[in-house]
């Protein structure tokens, strides 16, 4: 239901965090490599028909200049989520960063932070949630539980005071 793609086998360990998060959705998603500069053909493929394949969603990771989620945007009619990613070719991310957020007028992609795949994978669920009681359930309860772990740390800490709060 969710591709998640990236340009380097190196973005894996960041671009996993989105997928690990679909699962505890039940989302389906695949995951593959599809790199803008490198494989040109792999992405114009991959970015047509990705709708046709029954993906509702694409996640596009990538470093340095960061021109993935951006083509994938241009040729696909799904939503895209980009997730800028701090690579060893980076200017420290902001160079990724910039190049997702910047997109021109009328090729739209949803930006998460650098290095933020788990918000790329919440946000899809939520995507998917809109149009899937089963999945806007389980982001509900999701939310409830983020709301309850906050709730357990301010009680604490308005009980000990700062002072005396672990650091």
């Amino acid at each position: 239901m969710v591709g998640i793609i990236m340009g380097s086998d190196s973005d894996l360990p960041i671009m996993r965090q989105a997928a690990d998060v679909l699962k505890t959705f039940d989302i389906p998603c695949e995951v593959t490599i599809v790199s803008a500069h490198r494989t040109p053909e792999r992405l114009f493929h991959y970015a047509k028909n990705a709708h046709q394949r029954g993906l509702k969603v694409i996640i596009a990771g990538a470093g340095g200049a960061a021109h993935l989620p951006g083509m994938v945007a241009s040729l696909s009619p799904l939503p895209v989520i980009g997730v800028p990613i701090k690579s060893s070719n980076s200017i420290d991310g902001w160079d990724s960063v910039l190049s997702i957020l910047q997109m021109p007028g009328g090729v739209p992609v949803a930006t998460v932070a650098l290095d933020g795949a788990k918000n790329a994978g919440i946000l899809a669920a939520q995507i998917i949630g809109s149009h899937d009681a089963a999945v806007q359930e389980k982001v509900v309860v999701y939310k409830k539980k983020l709301e309850e772990e906050v709730a357990v740390k301010y009680r604490k800490l308005e009980a000990e005071g700062y002072e005396d709060y672990p650091r």
